[in-house]
């Protein structure tokens, strides 16, 4: 008998908080204080302690943190921007959009984050920043990076839309870094569908600096101080204060959801385990060092990946692929003059990659019944 699973489901979770959530959207609307209401600075305190960072500013949206941050730090016309071409749109829309360049640099075959190795021969005069992107809810390997920063002399701007609360620790470290805290400065989305998910799209800013910090704080408001008095040119990207109240109920479950994902990933391993040996090509995801990986994707790479999601979507199994094109091959950016076979680690992920149900509510039973189907699949 089949059984539904569907890739992502937000109904358990908003339904066993409703009482709390619809308390806290009552509150604001009581006040009526609906931009720049008192639960912003409440939750930007929440959110740049959880991140071990002095500084958390709301925004708008993860792809209006990543364009504030460019703007903070001067970035524009003229200047280069190193990314990895396989990850979401709005890590080369962002730098497009602020006017400067996206330079790729292909990815770690098992992480799926930005090689660092290949990092250096990319550098240019016209370089001014490595933007990581923290794929699937785990760091890059930030290290190396830095380091290279570091010496060439320009900004660190952390991609972690998809990793909030996850941690960089190379066997070097005794203590793990969070998501966000190493760079200049942290790029997060509050997107519904992440780890910690609004009722639509928000985002944060978190920086070490303080200069650095008060400048994104005025950009998103006009560059304006006081009002009508504008220091920038900046944008309108606030974060509305009925997402933030949102998000302040959800942030006190954020890490019991964060326990679950994890253990519905070490139950993936071993349910997976008799299908390793077996099947050629079928890989699990790979943890770098002693990291902290929250597991905001669950993505395999598996041969046949096409075949085997149609014949899940068939036995009511939701599945999704990130990315199925990378940037590099994308029509927006055929100006960038990249063809296939530019960045082949990138281009085997997107033809290989799927991702798997997890979500904290995900049962046993339908757990159980994606690992028992994706079998039968390679049994034929």
């Amino acid at each position: 008998m089949k059984m539904r699973v569907p890739f992502f489901d937000l109904k358990p979770q908003s339904l066993s908080l409703r009482e709390e959530l619809q308390s806290a959207i009552n509150e604001v609307f009581e006040s009526q204080q609906f931009i720049m209401g008192p639960q912003i600075q409440a939750l930007e305190k929440t959110i740049a302690n959880y991140c071990n960072t002095p500084y958390a500013i709301g925004v708008a949206s993860g792809s209006d943190a990543l364009f504030l941050a460019f703007m903070a730090l001067g970035i524009g016309p003229g200047d280069e921007v190193i990314i990895p071409p396989f990850t979401f749109f709005a890590t080369a829309g962002s730098v497009c959009r602020i006017g400067a360049t996206p330079v790729f640099v292909d990815i770690d075959f098992q992480t799926y984050n930005i090689d660092p190795s290949k990092i250096e021969e990319k550098i240019t005069k016209k370089t001014k920043a490595i933007m990581p992107v923290h794929l699937f809810g785990q760091c890059a390997d930030m290290d190396p990076i830095l380091k290279i920063a570091k010496s060439k002399q320009i900004y660190v701007i952390e991609d972690a839309a998809q990793a909030l609360g996850s941690e960089y620790q190379p066997t070097t470290q005794p203590k793990g870094q969070r998501a966000g805290q190493m760079g200049d400065l942290g790029c997060f989305s509050f997107y519904p569908t992440k780890n910690l998910g609004a009722f639509g799209d928000a985002g944060m800013v978190v920086a070490n600096d303080l200069p650095l910090a008060e400048k994104v704080r005025l950009l998103r408001v006009h560059g304006s101080q006081p009002k009508y008095y504008h220091k920038w040119i900046g944008v309108n990207s606030r974060l509305d204060t009925m997402q933030a109240a949102i998000l302040l109920i959800k942030f006190k479950y954020l890490e019991k959801w964060t326990e679950a994902r994890q253990r519905l990933a070490n139950k993936y391993e071993e349910l997976f385990k008799d299908i390793l040996p077996v099947v050629d090509g079928f890989k699990l995801p790979v943890i770098q060092y002693k990291n902290r990986h929250i597991f905001n994707q669950y993505v395999i790479r598996v041969p046949k990946r096409d075949q085997l999601r149609k014949f899940l979507s068939e036995e009511g199994i939701g599945t999704d692929i990130y990315y199925p094109l990378p940037l590099h091959l994308q029509e927006c950016f055929s100006f960038l003059n990249h063809r296939q076979g530019d960045f082949p680690v990138s281009e085997k992920a997107a033809e290989e990659t799927l991702a798997l149900p997890i979500f904290p509510e995900l049962t046993k039973d339908q757990q159980e019944w994606v690992a028992d189907r994706i079998k039968a699949f390679y049994k034929k």
